[in-house]
């Protein structure tokens, strides 16, 4: 009996053993597939975001065209439109959509770039016509409603309002989790499609060229750098006991406290202040905004920099950080730029970034043979309702700059549009959308 006991029990070892595998191996699988979900599922949500943003963008250079006058800016232009609409249409391929579903979109899509450089070519042959504004038109109102249907959708899968589950090739054709419903509004909507789409501007530019005004200076010592940045943040000495160096276009000492709630960076030659940081929360707004954008003046001036125009601010919570550009025989300089960030509750100086100003900043001279501001007027897009005009200097995309009347529009639906005409040549340069609110502005 003995025997056949042992045996019993071995098998029921066996058994229990074989079926703790087994639960574990499944364990596992699930845990496998929990994961292989998820990360699916964040895919179809980047898919969607990047659809989102890659709309936004058309929809904003769409805007642009039709404040455009100029067959270069149209071009350029065209030329940003073609390659978002790729990424679009990217975005679509990655989700599991069926693309039969999708016809009139990807028709869309694959239009409006090319459609943008058959405009620019006819720019430059004599100019658009009413009809060729009104198409332009009306690819823009397409691009912003795709814009809107896929920003809706991205919140809603990422919120797990929709949930979309993975699907193997061999179940393509029969059960795809077709989200392509909630494009079925948009895609209805082409009846009348064409046949044939803060900061404050220019702060991006700032390192990509050798800084001007340490160029040429004098080094200075360790111990100076040192009651410079103590000065600027009315500090003792004591208190900046950490020291880093910061290498690169613009080589710095970095003065610190030991919990980094403060740190300063002084360039090494000349001992400019190029930036400084402290690390507070205000808790309440007790000053306004205007308010603080005078502080924000008053502390560069305090600091010797004068003729500095205060251009775009923008509030963030309690902190309000305004953007200073220097301005001299009523030019604007857009190059030398400062920013300065004031607490909304005691008015206390809690950021100052003069980067921009130290690499850009020289003495110029202003060409006096240019054409007139009346006759680059006449390049303004008519969509465009011009409401004033001034001077301003902007960096280019290839680190230079360039001389220019700045046109401030009106759309006919009301929106803001700065217009950059080159002041020599008749170029327009640059347009940008200015979302303007209590809280600040917007550039794009």
């Amino acid at each position: 009996m003995k025997p056949k006991r042992r045996t019993r029990i071995r098998i029921i070892l066996f058994l229990a053993a074989a079926i703790v595998l087994l639960l574990a191996r499944n364990i596992r699988l699930m845990d496998q597939n929990r994961r292989r979900e998820i990360l699916i599922q964040n895919s179809y949500a980047r898919a969607l975001e990047d659809l989102s943003a890659a709309a936004d963008n058309i929809n904003n250079t769409l805007e642009k065209q039709l404040c455009s006058g100029t067959s270069r800016q149209q071009e350029i232009l065209a030329n940003k439109l073609f390659n978002e609409a790729s990424t679009a249409k990217q975005s679509i391929s990655r989700l599991p959509m069926k693309e039969m579903s999708l016809e009139n979109t990807y028709k869309f899509l694959s239009q409006v770039g090319s459609y943008a450089k058959a405009l620019a070519d006819k720019t430059a042959d004599g100019g658009l016509k009413e009809e060729d504004y009104k198409n332009l038109k009306q690819l823009k109102d397409y691009a912003q409603k795709l814009s809107d249907r896929a920003w809706e959708l991205e919140r809603a899968v990422s919120s797990g309002e929709i949930s979309i589950s993975s699907v193997s090739d061999s179940d393509m054709s029969n059960d795809v989790p077709d989200i392509t419903e909630g494009f079925t509004e948009f895609e209805k909507g082409f009846s009348s499609y064409p046949t044939l789409i803060y900061d404050g501007p220019f702060s991006d530019h700032i390192m990509q060229k050798e800084p001007l005004m340490t160029k040429n200076a004098e080094p200075i010592s360790k111990t100076k750098a040192l009651e410079r940045a103590c000065s600027v943040l009315n500090i003792s000495s004591n208190v900046l006991t950490d020291i880093t160096e910061q290498e690169g276009k613009l080589p710095c000492r970095v003065f610190s406290d030991r919990e980094n709630t403060v740190s300063c960076a002084v360039t090494k030659q000349g001992g400019y202040i190029s930036y400084f940081i402290k690390n507070v929360q205000p808790q309440s707004a007790k000053l306004t905004v205007e308010e603080a954008v005078e502080i924000a003046k008053k502390f560069v001036e305090d600091n010797g920099f004068k003729n500095m125009k205060v251009t775009y601010f923008e509030r963030l919570q309690n902190t309000v950080t305004v953007n200073l550009a220097y301005s001299i025989d009523d030019v604007t300089c857009y190059t030398d730029l400062m920013k300065v960030s004031v607490s909304l509750e005691d008015g206390d100086v809690l950021g100052w970034d003069s980067m921009g100003y130290l690499v850009n900043h020289r003495k110029r001279s202003f060409p006096e043979k240019v054409i007139s501001v009346k006759e680059c007027a006449k390049l303004l897009s008519p969509y465009l309702e011009c409401k004033s005009s001034g001077k301003a200097l902007i960096p280019t995309e290839g680190g230079g700059e360039a001389y220019c009347y700045e046109y401030r529009c009106k759309t006919e639906d009301d929106r803001n549009i700065l217009v950059y005409i080159n002041a020599r040549t008749a170029r327009e340069e640059q347009i940008l959308i200015l979302l303007e609110s209590e809280d600040g502005t917007l550039a794009m």
